[in-house]
């Protein structure tokens, strides 16, 4: 059983209105899926034949039902209407078309490709990490603003750590998040545990808020027996069911419409909950970006096939969640490379912020490097997102201070001094330190002891994570079927064979 409530904006409904003088679309309507009847109230009277008319005829279905009740009592879909509505004083200079009213020009102009000035940006600490006067910001509590600098801390020092692991041959690979500490902890912040992760692969952070161990961090990166993922992905794919932080791939920007579609889960479900995947700048624009990384590879090795690489999954995830009115804010981290491949390369249009509104999603371009107004722009949009029920889109300006991976130099196409400038200069950590130490939080003493006691409990984390057992051969082919399939158990037998024939080839600490 089903209430259709009055969609005014919606043409078909305008012009049966129009024509029957009467229409359904005002009233509310009950119908039987199963049996595709229906009956109508309208100030107590039933149907009239001639509205019944055009009742009988629509094909009901679950998904029309769906369709309609997509809007139900939702703030978005109200604005949605407004937005469309043909109540207007100047109908006579509109026209009716699929999708609404619009009204026309004799003048012939064409769109200008840009505004003349840029999307602002929001922030709320200076560089220096003091107030900026007359800024609007939420405010944080000694006890939040000290775990977040506290946490940022501790991302800073395991990347370091974790890097020089890389370098020493100790773990096959690393990605560090040097210059997005802020994003990483103040987005976490204002989130809450019910809340569902879809991550790239650059907020390691969003985990560490949420209780993830630094021994957690660690089995994971070496691939031990105790790493969730039995030792089958690469380093830094982390995930956690325990803290709704799904499990890290690496192919670029497939969460996004996974995420649209999570969210419209919990819209489902009544949940009071939203959904927040990360994206870099490069995945907004996968497929020019991979193009160009890519396109040379790609003659010389797949001639004839240069869009296998090319998705469009950022376009696909926020137009989902846009028409399905789903409780997710993407997030995306424009920090000037994808890889190599710097911003201006990658799309014409000012930044991330100006697609949203194509769309038609609620946007906010906000200073990465500001752990407040990172926080406070969070906070607003998740309150947003999960009363409202509709997407929202965060761009938040940082710097790359770190190479793109430990497979990667960005001294080969960016100058050292520009990092060194962001490095120091423009460093989120010391800036929000700043902020906390001139309220009276914090001290030199507490810094000290701090770093002290996150690089101790690394080492340690490391030194279990080396000795652990790595996990069995057999994990290689479990967790995907319910009973292995014929060619996995011969993939299973060939390799087992391969070992006993190569014995020294292969590592001696796995057991078969």
């Amino acid at each position: 059983m089903a209430n259709w409530g009055r969609i005014s904006s919606r043409t078909i409904g305008n012009h049966i209105r129009k024509r029957t003088n009467q229409g359904f679309i005002g009233s509310t309507v009950d119908i039987n899926p199963s049996s595709g009847s229906s009956s109508a109230l309208n100030g107590g009277r039933s149907v009239s034949d001639q509205n019944r008319r055009y009742l009988n005829p629509l094909p009901w279905s679950r998904a029309t039902l769906s369709w309609f009740q997509r809007f139900k009592s939702t703030v978005a879909a109200k604005q949605h209407d407004s937005f469309l509505s043909s109540d207007s004083d100047d109908d006579h200079l509109s026209l009716d078309f699929p999708g609404g009213k619009v009204s026309y020009t004799c003048d012939m102009n064409f769109i200008s490709e840009s505004s003349q000035a840029r999307v602002p940006c929001y922030r709320v600490l200076d560089d220096d990490g003091e107030l900026i006067k007359d800024c609007d910001f939420q405010q944080v509590s000694k006890e939040v603003a000290v775990k977040m600098y506290s946490k940022m801390v501790s991302l800073q020092i395991m990347d370091t750590i974790f890097y020089e692991a890389q370098r020493q041959g100790r773990i096959s690979f690393y990605l560090t998040s040097a210059g997005e500490e802020a994003i990483n902890i103040a987005s976490a912040a204002a989130l809450t545990e019910q809340d569902i992760i879809l991550p790239q692969y650059r907020e390691p952070g969003v985990l560490l808020w949420r209780g993830f161990t630094l021994q957690e961090f660690a089995d994971q990166c070496f691939g031990n027996k105790a790493d969730y993922g039995k030792g089958r992905q690469m380093p830094i794919h982390y995930g956690s069911k325990e803290h709704n932080f799904f499990t890290i791939s690496s192919p670029i920007a497939t969460q996004l419409p996974q995420a649209a579609g999570i969210a419209y889960s919990l819209k489902m479900d009544n949940k009071k909950a939203c959904v927040v995947s990360y994206i870099g700048d490069g995945g907004t624009s996968e497929v020019s970006t991979l193009t160009i990384s890519y396109f040379i590879c790609l003659l010389q090795f797949a001639h004839g096939y240069p869009n296998c690489f090319l998705q469009g999954d950022f376009h696909a995830g926020l137009n989902f969640a846009a028409v399905m009115e789903a409780p997710v804010i993407f997030f995306c981290r424009n920090n000037g490379w994808a890889i190599s491949t710097n911003v201006s390369e990658q799309f014409r249009s000012d930044g991330i912020v100006v697609k949203g509104r194509a769309y038609g999603i609620r946007s906010i371009r906000v200073d990465g490097n500001d752990a407040l107004a990172v926080y406070t722009a969070v906070s607003a949009a998740r309150e947003m997102a999960v009363n409202e029920q509709r997407p929202i889109l965060i761009e938040a300006l940082t710097y790359r201070v770190g190479h793109h991976s430990t497979s990667d130099d960005s001294t080969k196409y960016r100058q050292l001094d520009e990092i060194v400038y962001w490095k120091n200069a423009r460093n989120p950590v010391n800036r929000f330190r700043n902020w906390v130490q001139s309220n009276g939080w914090w001290s030199e003493q507490e810094e000290t002891q701090l770093r002290n006691s996150v690089r101790k409990q690394l080492l340690e984390a490391i030194q279990v994570a080396e000795k652990t057992e790595k996990p069995p051969l057999s994990d290689m082919f479990t967790d995907v079927y319910d009973y292995p399939p014929p060619n996995l158990e011969e993939q299973e037998k060939h390799l087992r064979e391969t070992i006993s024939r190569h014995p020294t080839d292969y590592s001696s600490d796995i057991p078969l």
